[in-house]
């Protein structure tokens, strides 16, 4: 199960960090997303940590790269979303994920999702 928090109402510029929080299974080699829904849309990949060979990757999609930030702390098993420079296009549902795919940009590529938290960003 995932839980993720930290969503809230800010104004443009500000930072927030959301934190997900695994619980029930350890995820430690597993894929990470997080991804954004806003209504009438698809979910939308945002970030993703990637399970290598030997280590892990990072990537973004490029409207938040050098703004947001996603790290990963197996000893708490939980992955964290630092959001840094927002901007109201970033405004939606945040949903963080877990999975083993190939397809790690695409929802498809992962099996266990968190609930979502509300990111208001006001102009």
């Amino acid at each position: 199960q995932l839980q993720a928090s930290g969503g809230g109402l800010v104004q443009a510029g500000s930072s927030l960090r959301l934190p997900c929080a695994a619980s029930g299974r350890t995820f430690s080699n597993s894929n990470w997303g997080w991804f954004r829904q806003v209504p009438g849309k698809e979910r939308e990949f945002i970030a993703a940590i990637v399970w290598g060979w030997s280590s892990s990757t990072t990537y973004y999609t490029p409207s938040v790269q050098g703004r947001f930030t996603m790290s990963r702390d197996n000893a708490r098993n939980t992955v964290y979303l630092q959001m840094n420079s927002l901007k109201p296009e970033d405004t939606g549902v945040y949903y963080c994920a877990a999975g083993n795919s190939v397809y790690y940009t695409e929802a498809r590529g992962y099996k266990y999702w968190g609930q979502g938290t509300q990111v208001t960003v006001s102009s």
